[in-house]
């Protein structure tokens, strides 16, 4: 996902507003940090990985942005927040799913734990997807007009 779903063009101009690769703000008051929902492919040693978003408190987005270039950063306890993207192949949908976001060493995105709920998402994250899952999340990605 290339902005927080809460991201509009029009805030690009917004002084009080900014979108990089790796964090977001919006008007100044809400506060994004991109990650990863990493999901294990069943019998192989792959991870099926989505991109997302994580609204932080501001307390902790000012903390982990102080943190950023820290080495031994990863052994900060993870941070509460709330999934910002709307990932297109489940139902219903992600947004405002409670994760907890574990940063990782520099240079790597944290890590996102979704909260382990029956939210088909938080589920896969669990079990894990079968390969057949992850070639039908590849053509809904890759050619959505296809879908239903």
């Amino acid at each position: 996902m290339p902005a927080p779903a809460y991201w509009s063009p029009e805030l690009a101009d917004a002084p009080d507003s900014v979108l990089s690769s790796d964090q977001c703000v919006i008007a100044g008051e809400h506060f994004f940090v991109h990650g990863l929902v990493e999901i294990p492919v069943i019998d192989t040693a792959e991870t099926f990985t989505w991109g997302v978003w994580v609204s932080l408190s501001p307390d902790n987005f000012t903390r982990m942005g102080r943190l950023w270039e820290t080495p031994g950063r990863e052994t900060e306890p993870p941070y509460f927040g709330w999934l910002s993207s709307e990932l297109p192949a489940y139902e219903p949908t992600t947004l405002n799913l409670k994760t907890n976001l574990h940063t990782r060493p520099v240079g790597l995105r944290p890590a996102v734990e979704l909260e382990p709920t029956d939210h088909p998402l938080a589920v896969e994250q669990r079990a894990g997807i079968t390969r057949a899952r992850v070639r039908e999340l590849a053509e809904l990605l890759l050619h959505p007009e296809h879908q239903e």
